[in-house]
């Protein structure tokens, strides 16, 4: 008898560990990012202190270290946390809807049409159109990028593999015409698209965070509301039916909240490849695929990517001020090969399934 007392015990201790869990790991996670907040405020061409760094955030004055601090890291810190945030959760909605753990904005053609519309942009307007428009420019193209993504894989309904394989086929068209623009525009407005497509978070200002919030604030809380669906369409769409989800309905609100953070993403810090590939595979890796557990953890590491790429961008080639695209897709590209190599059979898998 008191054996058998104690399994129902063991149980339930090992459900609050595993519920736990992911609770502990993103509390650890947002430490370790205000650590590194701190590290980037202290860091640059100007070198700062961290006591100068506190106290310039505690009492403002008006003072180098101050101007430096409020004016030209913090707001390029924060932008880079909801980037990174933004286009990690496009990527964990994506891989889930699409159930391929190879998809994210870049391999759907959101980023493409965002890059297509920002290149166009500045192709047609140079510097006689402010540029503070380029990205609404870039968002409406990742909104007509994925209209033309859903229009062209319906046949009586949109199946993951076929939407894939339309949204390959689109990215490679609108990276032809990106390239093909770049080379037909003057100088200025081609040097302004290639650093843009890079992916950069160079000059960033307190109204570029102020225009990227409101779009996490709104498209992540809408996609958990749908937690429970997108863990139901996990395991088919014939099953998800069974269970009273409407799949179609579900999978067009998460495919507008991912290309809302894709394309609000990419309208600010331009083409930052692989953070909607490789931070969902690192939280699925520490918390599982449940989503609801998923997407806080997701969020997190993907704004460390961002934020470490950029610090590296900014310190590790002084004067030079790098794109920190280059360092995501540094560490993407091979990630992506990687993935390819590892989840070879799973397209095929994929398409009998559905």
């Amino acid at each position: 008898m008191t054996h058998s007392a104690s399994l129902p015990q063991q149980g339930n201790d090992t459900a609050a560990g595993h519920t736990t869990r992911p609770v502990r790991l993103s509390a650890l996670l947002a430490l370790v990012l205000l650590a590194s907040i701190g590290l980037s405020l202290s860091l640059g061409s100007f070198p700062t202190s961290f006591d100068q760094v506190v106290h310039a955030l505690a009492t403002p004055q008006n003072s180098d270290i101050t101007f430096i601090v409020w004016e030209l890291r913090l707001p390029r810190i924060l932008l880079a946390l909801l980037v990174g945030a933004a286009l990690a959760v496009a990527g964990a909605i994506l891989q889930g809807i699409v159930r391929n753990p190879l998809a994210s904005p870049d391999v759907i053609g959101i980023t493409s049409g965002a890059a297509m519309a920002a290149v166009t942009f500045l192709a047609l307007f140079g510097t006689g159109l402010s540029i503070h428009w380029l990205p609404a420019a870039a968002l409406l193209g990742a909104l007509l990028s994925a209209v033309l993504v859903f229009s062209l894989a319906w046949k009586r309904g949109i199946t993951p593999s076929r939407m894939v394989l339309v949204g390959i086929g689109l990215s490679a068209a609108m990276g032809a015409v990106t390239t093909l623009l770049i080379v037909i525009s003057d100088d200025a407005a081609a040097m302004v698209a290639y650093v843009w497509l890079t992916g950069s978070l160079y000059a960033a200002q307190w109204q570029d965070v102020f225009g990227m919030l409101p779009w996490l604030l709104v498209a992540v809380p809408l996609c958990l509301t749908l937690a429970r669906h997108m863990d139901a369409m996990a395991l088919g769409d014939s099953v998800a039916q069974g269970l009273g989800v409407n799949v179609l309905q579900s999978r067009l609100v998460l495919m507008a909240c991912s290309v809302a953070l894709a394309g609000a993403a990419v309208a600010f810090a331009g083409g930052l490849s692989f953070v909607g590939l490789i931070a969902p595979h690192i939280a699925a890796r520490l918390v599982g695929r449940g989503f609801a557990r998923l997407v806080p953890v997701t969020a997190l590491v993907g704004a460390l990517i961002v934020l470490y790429a950029d610090l590296l961008g900014r310190v590790a080639f002084l004067p030079k001020d790098l794109p920190a695209g280059i360092f995501v897709s540094g560490v993407g590209a091979p990630f992506f090969v990687y993935l390819l190599h590892r989840n070879r059979h799973s397209p095929y898998q994929t398409a009998r399934q559905n």
